[in-house]
């Protein structure tokens, strides 16, 4: 089989067993796992892995993405993370569930719903303090009260994002708030509601910290699932795989150079003025990858290759002399930024491994 440059390695055995290793340890307590699949564009097989691996439900943030599962043949129930308004009734054909925090959007899936003769099931997202979407909480209960006038869409569950945009930390104080939140709502509208979505990968601390997970029984997990680990520290989660996935990329120079630019310095081609450490003559290599393709903070070289900088379409790599060679690999760990944006690129090929490749976290 040819191996296209650059590339990026996938072992979805290794996405099989980390899901379900953590449906496992989630499963103890009654939570359920949401597989995120954002991050890998709705590839079918890499699905499919999370799937077999015992997630309940898939999310997705783009309902492109889940079109084109549904075109795939995935059978699941498939939750949109995200509701623009002018997609409404691309939502209502394609998703099961939809998470949502505006009441102009829910008027429009009701109306897209009766069209299709359906029955669409929401989520109404509740602000805990990250500052990204939800409701406020003095304004839930009247939200609650105008959505359930909308003939054509049924509350199933309340959620909330944290640790995304703010930072936030799940904690047992924001769980139990949602939790004794659900307590009210079901007493007061006379609901029940069937999923109480805590978190994502950031919840793994809490999780293990708490004695009682209250109502919490949904998680949505993408990074825990494809990286090994929690998002708070950025920490392996113990017997999990760390490197399900590995971008590859191809040496296209080899030299010796001086580690200070000669010549005048003016901003570079991001409208930086960069500053250089003078380490004398160093090897160099550089790579065709570069930051149209994959963002390249979120990149660890391997064989103790230190990257030096990148432009458009090259990353510059300090390799310790050692003696790299024109058409030689480099193997790059990736973070979840970084998977995101290789996953995105057309540049980079995909490619399905069954290689032994190990690093599994003790």
């Amino acid at each position: 089989m040819k191996s296209f440059l650059p590339r990026i390695e996938i072992v979805l055995s290794q996405i099989r067993d980390n899901t379900r290793l953590l449906c496992e340890l989630y499963g103890k307590q009654g939570i359920s796992l949401m597989g995120v699949s954002k991050a890998v564009l709705g590839e079918p097989s890499v699905i499919e892995a999370m799937l077999q691996g015992g997630v309940k439900f898939i999310a997705d943030s783009r309902i492109e993405n889940i079109q084109k599962m549904r075109n795939a043949g995935i059978s699941t129930q498939f939750v949109l993370l995200r509701t623009p308004l002018s997609q409404a009734e691309s939502v209502v054909r394609n998703a099961d569930i939809s998470f949502n925090t505006e009441i102009e959007t829910l008027r429009k899936l009701s109306y897209f719903a009766k069209v299709q003769n359906k029955q669409h099931q929401i989520v109404i997202m509740v602000e805990m303090g990250d500052l990204r979407e939800g409701v406020m909480l003095c304004d839930l209960f009247q939200f609650i009260r105008k959505t359930l006038t909308l003939s054509h869409l049924k509350i199933v569950g309340i959620g909330c994002n944290l640790a995304c945009y703010g930072g936030v930390k799940p904690d047992g104080k924001n769980m139990h708030a949602l939790s004794e939140l659900v307590d009210r709502i079901e007493k007061e509208f006379q609901l029940s509601l069937e999923i109480v979505s805590g978190g994502n990968s950031a919840n793994y601390e809490w999780y293990k910290s708490t004695l009682n997970v209250g109502n919490i029984n949904n998680l949505r997990l993408g990074e825990s699932i494809f990286l090994g680990c929690e998002t708070v520290n950025r920490k392996a989660i113990p017997g999990l795989h760390t490197r399900a996935f590995q971008l590859v990329a191809e040496v296209i120079e080899s030299k010796k150079k001086p580690s200070l630019p000669f010549g005048e310095i003016c901003q570079d081609a991001f409208g930086n003025i960069p500053n250089f450490q003078d380490r004398g003559v160093r090897q160099r290599a550089i790579v065709a990858l570069g930051r149209q393709d994959v963002l390249v903070s979120g990149l660890q070289a391997e064989n103790k290759l230190e990257i030096l900088g990148a432009s458009s379409d090259h990353i510059i790599l300090d390799s310790r002399n050692y003696n790299l060679k024109i058409g030689d690999e480099v193997n790059f760990n990736l973070d979840y930024g970084s998977l995101l944006a290789a996953m995105t690129s057309p540049f980079i090929q995909k490619q399905f491994v069954s290689c032994n490749r190990s690093a599994i976290a003790a």
